[in-house]
């Protein structure tokens, strides 16, 4: 039975590896006859990551293989990662195609940035834009140096597109005076949709898609929808620092507890299954690449290969190639560093408390650990405790300088004198006896 649901598990885990790299997408076509154009329209939602930047590379190439007309971007964001939103708006710069992004609810601090590198914006009736100072994952603020690159990349952006940078640095810099618009000094600047008109930050308002379309002279243009797969959508998830500093505690404590425990069981699979879901979520999400895998499984080689080979030079280099993996898998090293270093914590104190509570009697240690002793108990002796020898009298057979040779009975034993020199033929006394060490004195 446990060997048909290991195979299961396997079968399911080996699945998941190859919906990864399906490309399965959801498009809607409307007004195909119309006027030959076609626009793409893509999603940026939720928090901006890694995640959300392997899938607008992903679909802007589809756009530009496939001859589109237009790109129109759907925005509604609080914000996320610096250096994602950097790759993103990177990835805008260089697209060929007119782009647009139409901010449907928010797009705030990294969401901002985004739009300000597409060539239109338009607001529907209620959306923001705006409050882009950096924050630490902490929620305080980020450093000066921090602080100024960015508003430097705002800056540019705004630049870039004929856009009047001022408030592009007032949403970066809360120490732009600019109450007209809300954000006296002390406070980011957040447009909504008139100030954003007013200021040349949107090219207008409206109410919806056919609108915004209509407004941009695509109205019969042949609409692309675009979704992110489930394999992105969850690699969304599992990209995300908090989660896959979770998934590596439960990777490292699932496989320690497992060490404990005979047979491959509940805690082993859980082990496994955090890991394999570490790297799926960053293969799809394009952060690990084959030699990551490749690395991994020799490190997973090497520390198999340790069991049967003594020495531990073997299960080192497994234990570095493995974090070598990981790391690699990273897209920023800081924070995968202290994600493994929490794991490595955790596995550290897991050990500690299993080996208190169950010992090495119990799982895989049980089959590498020599448990079998040669004890006196059972019968066993290092070497013969000669101590009936002590009071024994003899003769020196050879000198004692000051071991030597002397004769008890007609038996031959290897003696040795308290210090003094004993000529041979000498009569000498056993007076103590330690093991093997038979000490004389002369008579």
């Amino acid at each position: 039975m446990r060997r048909k649901t290991t195979s299961i598990y396997i079968a399911l885990m080996g699945i998941m590896f190859m919906v990864s790299f399906l490309n399965i997408d959801y498009i809607h076509a409307e007004n195909d006859e119309g006027s030959g154009q076609s626009v793409y329209i893509i999603p940026i939602e939720r928090e901006v990551e890694r995640g959300l930047e392997a899938f607008l590379k992903r679909t802007t190439s589809e756009a530009i293989e496939s001859g589109a007309d237009h790109i129109i971007f759907e925005i509604d964001t609080p914000g996320g990662r610096v250096d994602s939103a950097g790759q993103i708006g990177t990835l805008l710069q260089n697209l060929e195609v007119p782009t647009t992004s139409f901010i449907i609810n928010e797009a705030l601090s990294a969401g901002s940035y985004i739009a300000l590198n597409t060539d239109y914006i338009y607001f529907a009736p209620h959306a923001t834009m705006g409050a882009s100072g950096v924050i630490n994952s902490d929620g305080t603020a980020a450093d000066d140096k921090a602080q100024s690159a960015w508003k430097e990349r705002m800056i540019a952006s705004a630049q870039s597109k004929g856009r009047d940078p001022i408030y592009a640095e007032a949403m970066a810099d809360s120490n732009i005076d600019l109450p007209e618009y809300g954000a006296p000094e002390g406070e980011f600047l957040t447009l909504g949709p008139s100030d954003a008109v007013e200021v040349g930050y949107a090219e207008g308002i409206v109410d919806d898609r056919v609108e915004l379309l209509h407004e941009l002279g695509l109205s019969n243009a042949a609409i692309i929808e675009k979704e992110p797969t489930l394999a992105e959508e969850v690699a969304r998830f599992l990209t995300n620092p908090v989660v896959y500093s979770i998934l590596l505690s439960v990777a490292s404590l699932g496989l320690i507890v497992e060490l404990y425990s005979p047979g491959f069981g509940i805690p082993g699979i859980m082990g496994v299954t955090a890991l394999i879901l570490f790297f799926y979520g960053h293969i799809v999400a394009g952060l690990a690449g084959m030699e990551a895998i490749v690395l991994l499984l020799i490190g997973i080689i090497l520390i198999i290969a340790e069991l049967f080979v003594p020495g531990g030079i073997l299960g080192l280099i497994g234990v570095g190639a493995i974090l070598g993996s990981l790391l690699m898998s990273g897209y920023d090293l800081g924070q995968m560093s202290m994600s493994v270093g929490i794991a490595f914590l955790v596995a550290i104190i897991s050990s500690v408390i299993l080996f208190r509570r169950i010992g090495l009697d119990k799982g895989v240690f049980r089959h590498i650990i020599l448990r079998d002793r040669t004890t006196t108990e059972l019968g066993y002796v290092s070497t013969a405790n000669r101590l009936e020898l002590i009071g024994k009298e003899g003769v020196a057979v050879t000198s004692l300088r000051p071991s030597g040779i002397g004769e008890f009975t007609d038996e031959r034993i290897d003696v040795v004198s308290e210090g003094s020199f004993i000529e041979s033929g000498s009569p000498i006394k056993v007076v103590k006896v330690e093991g093997v060490r038979v000490v004389v004195r002369e008579k």
